[in-house]
């Protein structure tokens, strides 16, 4: 394991996904030299930006579970979801900074461990990653049902979406995302866990986006009923649907997209040129990863007034505590 090369000290995914590129360069030590000559761009991202992004995501989202656990208010199962949400993508967030951390350090001279230490560090992070991708794509399945039995069985939604079926359900995301974690790290040599990997992802944005919209259209539908009363109400209904719909899935393809397309060129193309330069470039796409964390709080629960209120109010009192 080397800590100059933050793609080798992540998660088993990242050790696995790396594995194909990997032999492509050490049967071709000048392909650095030939891929600038060939047009081939590589964006360099420097640590201490990935360790000022993770430490504000890691904020970001302690915030939200403070305030979640403070006010009474939130006890419900949809801002549990949202909590659990944040908590996985803290963990994305702690194993960046303790990552970024530990290279800094290697990287000045300043860290000076055994190597049976640093895979052990390599194991704790790769579990954390791992749950967090999982349970973090998972709850925003779960957000999104949630959402869909609001709107669609508003009458029964206290009766289908209990408190104490809200906790069988947190209890099973985290129990397959941390068994999940485990077998991908044991296994990660075997093509058939990034083939899983692309599936999940694949299956959580066809699962969204069927949910988002037929609850779109579900709101077309409905301001289109109210057209003789108030027009400019009817389009501006419509709009907010539409933008809302755009943000969320927008969002998630983003930040997601290019990690997994990572996945399917190593299955696909992993000695081909152009797929070598796309793999030059997986630092960018674990910045867009810890984006995701620092956007989702935005999301998910800062457009609550409920919520907004009680983080300004943690806001106030830790700053009038530090004055």
């Amino acid at each position: 394991m080397e800590l100059t090369n933050r793609s080798r000290l992540g998660p088993s995914i990242y050790h696995m996904e790396l594995s194909p590129q990997d032999y492509f360069m050490e049967d071709n030590e000048t392909n650095s030299t030939a891929g600038e000559r060939n047009g081939c761009v590589q964006i360099r991202i420097p640590q201490e930006l990935f360790l000022a992004l993770g430490l504000i995501s890691l904020m970001e989202n302690i915030l939200v579970v403070l305030a979640i656990l403070k006010n009474r208010n939130l006890h419900s199962p949809m801002y549990y979801f949202i909590c659990c949400l944040a908590v996985s993508d803290m963990l994305v967030s702690v194993s960046n900074v303790v990552e970024t951390i530990f290279m800094l350090l290697n990287d000045h001279g300043l860290m000076d461990v055994h190597p049976g230490m640093l895979r052990h560090l390599d194991n704790v992070i790769d579990v954390m990653i791992c749950s967090s991708v999982v349970s973090s794509l998972s709850f925003l399945c779960t957000i999104a049902a949630d959402r869909y039995i609001t709107i669609f069985y508003a009458l029964r939604y206290h009766n289908i979406m209990t408190t104490q079926r809200a906790v069988i359900i947190i209890g099973l995301v985290w129990l397959a995302s941390i068994t999940s974690s485990i077998l991908f790290i044991v296994y990660h040599t075997d093509i058939a866990v990034i083939v899983c990997l692309v599936t999940f992802f694949c299956a959580t944005l066809v699962f969204n986006a069927v949910l988002y919209l037929h609850m779109f259209f579900l709101a077309h539908v409905h301001s289109r009923r109210i057209i003789a009363f108030n027009k400019n109400r009817r389009q501006s209904t419509s709009m907010k649907g539409a933008m809302t719909l755009t943000i969320l899935l927008g969002v998630f393809i983003v930040c997601w997209g290019p990690f997994f397309l990572h996945l399917i060129l190593i299955l696909t193309c992993p000695t081909s040129p152009f797929c070598n330069c796309f793999f030059r470039n997986f630092n960018l796409f674990l910045i867009l990863i810890i984006c995701n964390s620092l956007i989702d709080p935005l999301i998910y629960a800062y457009r609550s007034h409920e919520l907004r209120r009680t983080l300004r109010e943690l806001i106030l009192c830790s700053w009038c505590f530090g004055m």
